[in-house]
């Protein structure tokens, strides 16, 4: 039976979407991955554009809000922002929870390459904890 994983941000813009398009990639068939916000703000598309310059497409993700998932069983539930860990609304799970802070880069500043650098900087941070975290729970 595929693992259900929840990947939570606050507007499922940036950081959850990158982690799910990641988790999808590592995990295959032996999950569904799931990401939504306690707020929803869409899919960022210098997100889409990181993503796709490192091979994965996320153009077709949608930016849900938790509410959406209450009927869900999550084996996992990841927190990728302090914020969301804060706000989310409790819901009855059996659910391994597990929590880390990203830099949000949808707050990035300075030039359209430092932007991007940042926005590639936060995507391997993201990467290589997808990538653990398959590893050690699947």
């Amino acid at each position: 039976m595929k693992k259900k994983i929840l990947v939570l941000c606050t507007g499922n813009s940036c950081r959850s979407q990158i982690a799910e398009g990641y988790l999808r990639h590592f995990a295959g068939q032996k999950a569904e991955i799931y990401s939504a916000g306690v707020e929803t703000h869409g899919v960022n598309p210098k997100a889409i554009t990181t993503m796709k310059d490192d091979g994965i497409d996320i153009s077709n993700h949608t930016s849900n809000n938790i509410d959406e998932y209450r009927n869900i069983d999550f084996e996992f539930v990841i927190t990728v922002c302090d914020n969301a860990k804060e706000r989310c609304p409790f819901f009855p799970t059996k659910a391994q929870k597990f929590h880390y802070n990203f830099p949000d880069p949808a707050k990035a500043t300075g030039t359209d390459e430092e932007v991007k650098e940042q926005f590639r900087q936060v995507r391997q941070m993201i990467k290589d904890y997808c990538k653990t975290f398959v590893e050690q729970n699947l």
